[in-house]
């Protein structure tokens, strides 16, 4: 896991940024060390898939990493490749994925879902940044193709997750500390709606009717998380709010809940810190 800095109600995004607007001017530069690594352990706790009844929770390591390179980035906003940088806009790589699904009890007599990887171009939009990088406010466009992770790894379709990024450094005057909020819809063809959602006539039993899904919109989520990078360690925490209503396949007898809550925690301790320091923009 790369430590990231974020993913109920919708917050008010418009009242985030008259809170911002105050404090907006250009990013200052910093120093940063050019490669840091640790290694450490969490767990994390969320449904076989979005909408499903079924939660299981995972221990799990956790690689921490930070690399400043100048065109490959690992931070708390993940792994990315800049393939254009400007004061307001950037156009990074992102990715996105989920766990194989056995043994789910609305899947029962189906077939096992495979883990996918989700990967693509993302367009950030810097709307707001302070003068002393405290807080910034961005708008993040990805759009990523999806494939099964197995030894002949199978397209299943498109996803295009819209987000707003609140980022808060020294959140209410706690020094070192990382606070950020990621919240959005979700869309995505029908062959990726298909690939979780849809029950092919064969399947079909008295209490799971066949059923067809559909491309579009998706639900929504919100992302909260918590960091901090200690001389020695690492910590970080997230929960994430997750709603299907209105989704274009809330109609399928695979979708059990229609919101939800999920969370994790980790820490790491670092093992390598590299002596060359290299000059940034927060």
């Amino acid at each position: 896991m790369i430590v990231t800095r974020m993913a109920g109600r919708r917050p008010s995004w418009l009242a985030a940024a008259v809170l911002v607007l105050p404090w907006v001017s250009a990013a200052e530069a910093k120093q940063e060390p050019l490669l840091e690594f640790g290694l450490g352990i969490g767990a994390i706790a969320f449904e076989d898939y979005r909408g499903s009844n079924t939660t299981h929770a995972y221990p799990l390591p956790i690689p921490y990493l930070l690399y400043n390179g100048k065109f490959l980035k690992a931070d708390r906003e993940g792994v990315r490749g800049t393939l254009f940088d400007q004061d307001w806009i950037e156009l990074n790589l992102s990715g996105n994925a989920t766990t194989p699904v056995r043994n789910d009890r609305e899947r029962s007599g189906m077939p096992d879902l495979k883990s996918t990887l989700e990967l693509g171009p993302s367009l950030d939009l810097h709307l707001l940044h302070s003068a002393d990088s405290h807080v910034k406010f961005d708008l993040r466009l990805p759009v990523r193709v999806g494939v099964t992770v197995e030894s002949a790894p199978g397209f299943i379709g498109w996803t295009f997750t819209p987000r707003f990024a609140l980022d808060l450094a020294d959140p209410w005057g706690y020094a070192g500390w990382n606070a950020g909020i990621l919240a959005g819809p979700l869309f995505a063809d029908r062959r990726y709606h298909d690939y979780f959602y849809t029950v092919a006539p064969q399947y079909a039993t008295a209490s799971r009717p066949a059923y067809r899904a559909n491309g579009g919109y998706a639900g929504a989520q919100i992302i909260t998380a918590l960091s901090k990078r200690f001389p020695r360690y690492w910590v970080g925490a997230y929960v994430r709010a997750d709603t299907l209503s209105g989704a274009v396949f809330a109609g399928s007898p695979l979708v059990q809940r229609n919101s939800y809550w999920s969370a994790g925690f980790g820490i790491a301790w670092m093992i390598h810190t590299s002596s060359q320091m290299v000059e940034i923009s927060r």
